[in-house]
C-alpha cells in the first residue's frame, strides 16, 4: 500500500459560492433521484442511495432537499434519466471520462462534443480512454480525521488498497482507495474508526498520468471545468499531471 503521495487530484476544489453551492445541490440532488428509482427508495436497503445521501449530507445538503429528491423518484411525473458515459482526448492528448445523468441524450452528447472540439479535444467512442483507467472506490476524509499514520493503520485495518495524504492546510485531506466491489464495507468499517467521510463514491482513477505544460493545462483544466458546469455532468476524470510550477503559471 502506497503511503504519501503528491498526485494532482483532477478534481481541483472550488469556491462554495452560492452559485456553485446551488449546481453541488442540483447534482447531488440527481443521483439521490436516480438510485431511489433504482432500487427502494429507503437508504437502509439501497446501498447506492445510501451513498448518495451520504454524501449529500457531507455537503451541507439540507434535509427537506434531500426528501424531496427521494420522493421525486415515486412521482409517475418526475423525469427520468439514463446514465451515460463519454470518453476522449483533451489537450495534450490527456484521456478524458465524462459521467452524465440526462434526460435528454441527444443534447448532453452535442454539449459534451461541442465543449471537447472548442476546447482542444475531440470525444471518442465508448471504452476508447476507459482502459486507461481502473474503477475503483474513493473514500475522502479531512485532515482533522488523524495524522497519515493513523489514517494509514485505519485504512489497513479496514481492507482498503491505497492511501493518499495531502498535507496542504486548505485543499488537503486523506484520500483512501478501495476495490469497487470493497468500497462499502471498507467505507463502514472506517466510520468506526475515523467517524463519517467527507465522500464515498465509485470513481474513474488513472493507472498513469500524461504531463502537460501549462499552456496545454490551461487549456485542459478549461475544458474540465466547462464540462463540470453542464446540468447533466456528474464526474469529470482525465489523466494529466501539472508540474507546481506550471500550475502557478496558470494560476491555479
Amino acid at each position: 500500500m502506497a503511503g504519501h503521495s503528491h498526485a494532482k487530484n483532477i478534481m481541483h476544489r472550488k469556491g462554495k459560492s452560492d452559485a456553485a453551492r446551488s449546481k453541488v445541490f442540483s447534482k447531488l440532488a440527481r443521483e439521490i433521484t436516480v438510485a431511489a428509482k433504482l432500487g427502494v427508495p429507503d437508504p437502509a436497503f439501497n446501498a447506492r442511495l445510501r451513498l448518495a445521501v451520504a454524501n449529500a449530507k457531507s455537503q451541507s445538503m439540507p434535509k427537506d432537499n434531500i426528501e424531496r429528491a427521494i420522493k421525486k423518484a415515486a412521482g409517475s411525473d418526475g423525469e427520468n434519466y439514463d446514465e451515460v458515459r463519454y470518453e476522449g482526448y483533451g489537450p495534450g492528448g490527456v484521456a478524458v471520462i465524462v459521467e452524465a445523468l440526462t434526460d435528454n441524450r441527444n443534447r448532453t452528447a452535442s454539449n459534451v462534443r461541442s465543449t471537447f472540439s472548442k476546447n482542444g479535444g475531440a470525444l471518442g467512442e465508448t471504452n476508447s480512454v476507459s482502459f486507461m483507467f481502473d474503477r475503483v472506490g474513493e473514500i475522502v476524509y479531512p485532515l482533522s480525521a488523524g495524522d497519515a499514520d493513523k489514517v494509514m493503520e485505519a485504512a489497513i485495518e479496514a481492507g482498503a488498497e491505497d492511501v493518499e495524504t495531502d498535507e496542504d492546510e486548505e485543499d488537503g485531506g486523506h484520500t483512501i482507495y478501495t476495490t469497487f466491489e470493497t468500497m462499502g464495507e471498507v467505507a463502514a468499517a472506517l466510520e468506526k474508526t475515523l467517524g463519517e467521510a467527507e465522500s464515498v463514491k465509485a470513481i474513474w482513477r488513472p493507472q498513469n498520468e500524461t504531463p502537460v505544460d501549462a499552456e496545454k493545462g490551461a487549456t485542459l483544466l478549461k475544458l474540465i471545468s466547462i464540462l463540470e458546469e453542464d446540468d447533466d455532468v456528474q464526474n469529470v476524470y482525465a489523466n494529466f499531471d501539472i508540474s507546481d510550477e506550471d500550475m502557478a503559471k496558470i494560476g491555479v
